[in-house]
């Protein structure tokens, strides 16, 4: 056991740094590393569910997603991949490398394209705030080198637990969620990406107010580790003016993103 330990610690980059909104963080595994994490997950999923495929529906979700990338900072992945899954579940995520995938059940919720905005900067928000990144590293300080090994690896048969490391619980149904402090910064911070793609950060209190309420009353069950609503509209108003600042700016130099809603 100690031998694998050490195995493991002479691959990690033992690094501490500060999130987007000055909280300090532990990250030890290198960027590389993380993405090929976030590719093996990522290939999993498009096994395992059907895609929408090209059309109306990918051509807008395409649209949204291309408009807040080309607006990442350089230190951010330049080129991302786009999956829409086929899957009532009003859901997205983002993952280390520059993967992303939105169900079409979040444009039952996403009324317009600000709204469907608010979500997908939300996601590619953890990614560059190294959430991802932090969970692995969390995890690797409370279990055995051993164990962080087998989810690196896949060996085993930990491709659940390697989901989990990377915050995608509710995506694929365990437990390991990002936790509430990480969730209330990729609101924050992805109101900033979103408003610096030309969308109204205003629309993201409606959207949110929207999922806590979804069809039958009852929000879903990737929101049971995000702030509460209450919370998250206190947050997100007091975050909205400085946002609003971004969007005028991104507005005034040309930044206007035309993403049609299918059926329009």
């Amino acid at each position: 056991m100690r031998t694998i330990t050490v195995i493991v610690v002479s691959f990690l980059v033992v690094a501490c740094t500060t999130s987007p909104l000055g909280r300090q963080q532990l990250i030890l595994l290198p960027e590389a590393q993380m993405t090929e994490m976030g590719a093996t997950a990522f290939q999993e999923i498009q096994r395992e569910k059907p895609t929408a495929g090209p059309g109306p529906t990918t051509n807008y979700v395409q649209c949204v997603a291309e408009a807040i990338t080309r607006q990442l900072p350089p230190s951010a992945p330049q080129q991302w991949q786009l999956s829409v899954f086929e899957d009532e579940e009003p859901n997205a995520f983002a993952l280390p490398g520059g993967n992303m995938g939105v169900n079409t059940g979040i444009l039952d919720i996403a009324q317009n394209p600000s709204q469907l905005a608010t979500v997908v900067a939300h996601e590619i928000a953890h990614v560059l705030a190294d959430h991802p990144n932090e969970r692995v590293s969390t995890q690797y300080a409370t279990q055995t080198g051993l164990d962080l090994l087998q989810a690196i690896t896949g060996a085993g048969g930990e491709r659940q637990q390697l989901f989990a490391l990377l915050g995608m619980g509710a995506q694929v149904g365990v437990i390991l969620p990002f936790s509430r402090k990480q969730e209330q910064e990729a609101d924050l911070f992805g109101l900033d990406l979103m408003a610096r793609a030309g969308f109204d950060p205003r629309e993201s209190t409606k959207f949110w107010q929207r999922m806590e309420t979804r069809g039958n009353g009852s929000p879903p069950e990737f929101l049971s580790t995000h702030p509460s609503g209450e919370t998250r509209m206190s947050d997100l108003q007091a975050r909205i003016p400085a946002a609003m600042e971004i969007y005028r700016q991104a507005r005034a130099q040309g930044v206007r993103p035309d993403c049609q809603p299918p059926g329009r």
